[in-house]
C-alpha cells in the first residue's frame, strides 16, 4: 500500500496548487503502451517536424500506410496547437481499431491538453494509469482475502458486498465490480482522488469484522491492470515463498 498512500500524497499536492487543471484519462489503456507513447512524444518535443506532420495529415485515412507510420503522424500532430490537428485525430478515431485506437486516443488527450494549455493561458496537469478513472476519481483493483484462507461463505460475501457498498459511498466512491472465488474477493472501483484507499478500505474491512473477524486486514490494489485469481494466487505464493 505504501506506493499508492504516496501517489495518494503527490495527488493532493497537485490539488492543492491547482485544483482547476488536474484531467485524468478515462480509458483503460496498456501501460506499456502508454510508456510507448510518451517516449515518442518527449522525442517529438526535440525533434519537431511539424510540416512533416501537417503534410502527412491525410495519409491517416489511407489503408495503405503502416501502423507504425500511423502512429508517427498521431503523436507529432498531439504536439501541434492547432484545432485542425486535433480534429484529424479526433476523426481518425471514429473508426480506428486496436492497435492503433489506444495510441489515437493518447494522441487525442495530448491534443486537447495543449490547446486547453493555449486558450487558458495555464499548465494542465494530466494524470493517466493502466486502468484509467473518471473526473477526478481513480480506477483501482483491490483484492480481499480471508484470514485463514476459508473460502469466503456466501453470507461473508454478502456482508462484504453490502458493508463496501455503505462505507465507500462516504468516500463518493463506485464499485463497478465485484468477485469472489474461494478464499479471495476482488473490487474495481473508482475512488476520488482527494480521499485515502487506504482510510476507506481499512473502515469497510473494521467494518465487515464486526461480522466475525473473517477479513485480512492487508490487502492487494492496483491501478495498473486487473488481475485474474490464477495471478492472484500465483503473486500470494511467491510472497510466502519471500517469506
Amino acid at each position: 500500500m505504501e506506493e499508492h498512500e504516496n501517489l495518494y500524497e503527490k495527488i493532493r499536492d497537485i490539488l492543492g496548487r491547482s485544483p482547476g487543471n488536474l484531467k485524468v484519462l478515462e480509458q483503460k489503456i496498456d501501460i506499456d503502451l502508454q510508456m510507448e507513447y510518451y517516449d515518442c512524444s518527449m522525442r517529438i518535443r526535440v525533434d519537431r517536424e511539424e510540416k512533416w506532420a501537417l503534410d502527412h495529415m491525410q495519409y491517416l485515412m489511407e489503408p495503405g500506410y503502416s501502423v507504425d507510420v500511423k502512429k508517427e503522424i498521431l503523436a507529432r500532430l498531439a504536439s501541434i496547437e492547432k484545432v485542425e490537428c486535433y480534429r484529424a485525430i479526433e476523426t481518425f478515431l471514429q473508426n480506428a481499431v486496436e492497435p492503433i485506437r489506444s495510441w489515437a486516443l493518447l494522441a487525442l488527450n495530448e491534443s486537447r491538453m495543449l490547446l486547453e494549455s493555449k486558450i487558458l493561458d495555464e499548465n494542465q496537469v494530466f494524470i493517466s494509469t493502466g486502468l484509467g478513472g473518471k473526473d477526478e476519481k481513480l480506477r483501482y483493483f483491490v483484492v480481499l482475502m480471508t484470514r485463514t484462507r476459508a473460502d469466503l461463505t456466501p453470507s461473508q460475501q454478502m456482508v462484504i458486498r453490502n458493508e463496501f457498498e455503505f462505507t465507500l459511498k462516504k468516500f463518493d466512491a463506485v464499485i463497478e465490480e465485484s468477485d469472489f472465488s474461494g478464499y479471495l474477493a476482488t473490487m474495481l472501483l473508482l475512488l476520488p482522488m482527494i480521499h485515502s484507499l487506504k482510510s476507506a478500505f481499512k473502515e469497510a474491512i473494521d467494518e465487515c469484522n464486526r461480522y466475525g473477524n473473517f477479513l485480512n486486514d492487508d490487502f492487494i490494489v492496483t491501478n495498473v491492470r486487473v488481475l485474474s485469481f490464477g495471478e492472484i494466487e500465483n503473486f500470494l505464493e511467491r510472497s510466502n515463498d519471500k517469506d
